[in-house]
């Protein structure tokens, strides 16, 4: 099977000389939940920004769905993996949630009643169609992350990476959206400080930590063995028991 995303010997520094990425490998398959653990200044953010081309490696290979990421690509690629940034205030900048979310298919030429179909499937998608014409600074937090998820989905990716989608969000917020991130049936990476939302939308993670991925498994057995965390500068709510979860 073609895996949707391929990362190879991935290295990148920044140009003060900071080495961030440090040969990170990893693959993932049409359809898996990924989650991308580590603490701060693992690297996490800077990987996800070579996915579609906002950085691009000192050396390396970035594949997906079996396209190579290099200048002939990138108009594809960034259309196949959708990003959905920590800040939504970064995706949502036009007058209505609507030209939000038609915005990136009409720069891909798409018109008419075709764009008006990909931009009510999205919306509904992520249960917002009913504020297709309020600003999106009038959304709540929790409404404005979802209405960024429809931005990405207008364009009809094969994979979505969504980066610390659970910051600032309520509960309630939270819940929603990771009943809406389920029910999507598309390929995810998320990278998240929250282990139990980890746990609960993904049934795999990685854990990078020093410009590497460190461990690569089950969610739940990565986030049992309180040894690895530790190491890792990560910690478990108090009182959580990975080993329950009600999903798979």
């Amino acid at each position: 099977m073609t895996p949707a995303l391929e990362v190879e010997d991935l290295w990148f520094s920044y140009p003060d000389g900071t080495e961030v990425l440090k040969g990170v490998d990893f693959h993932i398959h049409p359809g898996e939940r990924v989650a991308l653990l580590g603490p701060n200044a693992a690297g996490k953010t800077t990987l996800v920004l070579h996915l579609n081309g906002i950085l691009t490696p000192d050396r390396g290979r970035v594949t997906v769905a079996g396209s190579p990421a290099v200048d002939e690509n990138w108009k594809e690629i960034r259309r196949r993996t959708g990003l959905v940034f920590q800040d939504s205030d970064d995706q949502l900048f036009m007058p209505t949630v609507r030209q939000d979310v038609a915005f990136g298919p009409a720069n891909y030429g798409l018109s008419g009643d075709e764009l008006e179909r990909r931009v009510s499937v999205a919306l509904s998608a992520v249960g917002m169609a009913e504020v297709a014409d309020r600003a999106p600074h009038h959304l709540s937090g929790g409404e404005r992350r979802r209405v960024a998820v429809a931005t990405v989905l207008s364009m009809q990716p094969e994979i979505l990476v969504l980066d610390e989608p659970t910051s600032n969000l309520d509960p309630a917020s939270r819940r929603e959206l990771v009943d809406i991130l389920l029910d999507l049936g598309i390929t995810l990476l998320v990278v998240t400080h929250d282990l139990p939302y980890a746990l609960e939308l993904c049934p795999r993670s990685l854990l990078m930590d020093g410009g590497r991925i460190v461990a690569d498994g089950p969610t739940a057995e990565l986030l049992s063995d309180r040894q690895l965390l530790a190491a890792h500068r990560l910690e478990l709510p108090f009182g959580f028991d990975p080993a329950f979860t009600r999903r798979s």
